[in-house]
């Protein structure tokens, strides 16, 4: 079994993240597809009963609106039932960006491994790292 680990990242912060979910995938015995969202297909990702997307808070808490924002649009009307995982990394604000994103999936009747994902101040310390791997596990466990 596969899950992918779909990402948007400016500084390499949620790239990290990203590389943290696969390994947490990987050690619950599942293999981890991880992809820069630019190379990513939603119809594809949809046909996955379980998948992550992490992108960082951007502007004013958005996600990243050239590349991320319209794979979301297209993907939400094709994560009902679907397990998802939701990343990113923030420089200021309180996470609202998450919190926003997730009722959105939840509105469009995706399954969230996190309530209100898992997000990192910035560089991703060791800490939310390991919050990374241990969500990815949750992932693939539910996969």
């Amino acid at each position: 079994m596969s899950v992918s680990v779909v990402y948007w990242s400016g500084t390499g912060n949620t790239q990290a993240m990203a590389e943290a979910v696969a390994e947490g995938i990987r050690s619950a015995g599942a293999e981890a597809n991880v992809l820069e969202v630019a190379n990513a297909d939603a119809a594809a990702l949809a046909s996955e009963s379980a998948f992550a997307l992490g992108c960082p808070s951007m502007g004013a808490e958005q996600l990243e609106e050239s590349e991320m924002e319209p794979f979301v649009e297209s993907l939400e009307p094709l994560v009902s039932g679907r397990k998802i995982l939701l990343f990113g990394s923030y420089g200021w604000g309180d996470g609202e960006w998450m919190r926003d994103w997730a009722e959105r999936m939840r509105n469009a009747g995706a399954v969230l491994v996190r309530d209100e994902g898992v997000i990192a101040n910035e560089s991703p310390d060791e800490e939310a790292l390991e919050q990374c791997r241990a969500a990815g596990k949750e992932l693939a466990a539910g996969a």
